[in-house]
């Protein structure tokens, strides 16, 4: 039996209950998740040269499915306080796969709206229905899967012409007593000339017991419009992510993605863009900072189907240990789409001899009146450097730790918040001083 045969079954099992506790629109998309995985198979390891994570062994534990919407012993807004310092932020809690919005949460949100799918099927059916699964490629095994079992999730949708003047912040809690598959769904909806930036925060509550965060975001950037979206991740050795992103872009939209990958177990990071407007930008940033046993995964495409658009893309890894990292980027640029400017990079360090890299950036073009270029590297600490800080008295494992920060530097200035910037300096260096461990109550907001 394949790891997903046990997840169908147990759809099957439940369905009455599951569509009981989720709203009609996350229903509609039901049938089509399961043709789908009728005949799907996950990867394994090795199928192919760049692919470096077993996502069949990731799915196999029998884990357990929040089926009948059990609420949490936990109120997330009284246990957590995740914060950036000095960053105002309109904060919204996830517990697990449960959604917390209290009206603290609502105030001062600038005509933006944030709810849970359940309320928007009453609220906005419109907007659900419009974009609700229309992104998420069901061809992928895993974002089936979170498209069969997903029971409920959130919406930020942004009408045309408003402008949040604060940040929303998602801050998702992972914490399970049993091995736990936690489901979530996330949809975004920027409408013309709107602008909205948004903190999503993954954290681990406790330790020692599997979780696997398999989640579906889709973003929509309207015309004009300008969506920020920061993922940072600071989970425990036993988790396990799954986090595909589907991003859509029309005329003069710009769309900055920043992942940060500063504490984990097993993460797979799947991008998807789809350019369908002129004179859009996109901007794909990524940061990944493993030891130990850890293991990163990251996958980038994005598609230009018009003419005069933009898209850069920087993913950087510094790996200790044995930790394995890998990257897979694509750029296509079809066929009578000229003066599209298209860039691409992966740049990575290995900062021991065990540690691995899987590195493969890839452009197909198919129009003349193109700008594009990938490249990537792999190296280890410029010795050089070393040598050179040693004689003027810089310890060597400082010498390291500032040459790892610099290496990180220009992926973390790229963040548009300046406080949130600042904080990712301070963090990354802690990160690297090994003094930041596993989120025990929230390692964000200063403790």
């Amino acid at each position: 039996m394949n790891a997903l045969e046990q997840y169908i079954g147990l759809y099957r099992e439940y369905r009455e209950v599951v569509e009981r506790n989720a709203p009609a629109a996350l229903n509609a998309l039901r049938p089509a998740a399961l043709d789908a995985l009728a005949t799907a198979r996950l990867p394994r390891k090795g199928q192919e040269d760049y692919e470096a994570i077993d996502m069949e062994a990731i799915f196999a534990p029998d884990y357990g499915v929040n089926v009948t919407r059990l609420d949490y012993d936990i109120d997330p807004t009284e246990s957590f306080r995740c914060d950036v310092p000095n960053l105002s932020t309109c904060l919204f809690h996830t517990y697990n796969d449960v959604p917390h919005i209290s009206a603290t949460s609502r105030r001062n949100l600038d005509g933006v709206v944030v709810e849970t799918l359940t309320e928007a099927t009453a609220n906005h059916p419109d907007v659900l229905a419009g974009h609700l699964g229309r992104l998420a490629r069901l061809d992928d095994p895993t974002v089936a899967l979170n498209t069969l079992l997903a029971q409920d999730g959130l919406l930020v949708y942004v009408p045309d012409g408003v402008s949040a003047s604060k940040p929303i912040q998602l801050l998702n809690i992972l914490s399970a007593a049993h091995p736990t598959m936690v489901v979530r769904r996330l949809l975004v909806v920027a409408g013309k000339n709107a602008h909205v930036r948004l903190l999503a925060c993954d954290h681990t509550q406790g330790s020692g017991t599997q979780v696997l965060n398999l989640q579906v975001i889709e973003v929509v950037a309207g015309r004009n419009a300008t969506v920020d979206f920061y993922d940072l991740e600071e989970s425990g050795t036993d988790t396990s992510r799954v986090s595909s992103l589907f991003v859509e872009q029309h005329e003069g939209s710009s769309v900055l993605v920043d992942g940060i990958t500063l504490m984990n177990g097993i993460t797979r990071n799947n991008s998807h863009v789809q350019v369908v407007g002129e004179h859009a930008s996109t901007e794909l940033l990524g940061m990944t900072i493993a030891s130990g046993h850890q293991h990163v995964d990251t996958r980038s495409f994005v598609s230009h189907n018009v003419p005069r658009c933009t898209s850069n893309q920087m993913f950087k890894y510094v790996l200790a240990d044995e930790a394995i990292g890998a990257f897979a980027g694509k750029v296509l640029i079809k066929e009578g789409c000229p003066r599209v400017e298209a860039y691409q990079g992966n740049r990575n360090l290995c900062a021991s001899p065990s540690a691995r890299m899987y590195t493969k950036p890839q452009l197909e073009i198919y129009t003349d009146d193109v700008k594009a270029s990938h490249g990537t590297t792999i190296g280890q600490l410029d010795e050089e450097a070393m040598f050179y800080m040693r004689t003027r008295g810089v310890s060597q494992e400082s010498a390291r730790r500032l040459l790892m920060q610099a290496f990180m530097s220009d992926v973390i200035d790229g963040v548009r918040l300046d406080v949130l910037r600042d904080r990712l300096h301070y963090l990354v260096e802690k990160r690297f001083d090994g003094t930041l461990a596993a989120c025990t109550g929230c390692a964000i907001c200063g403790k």
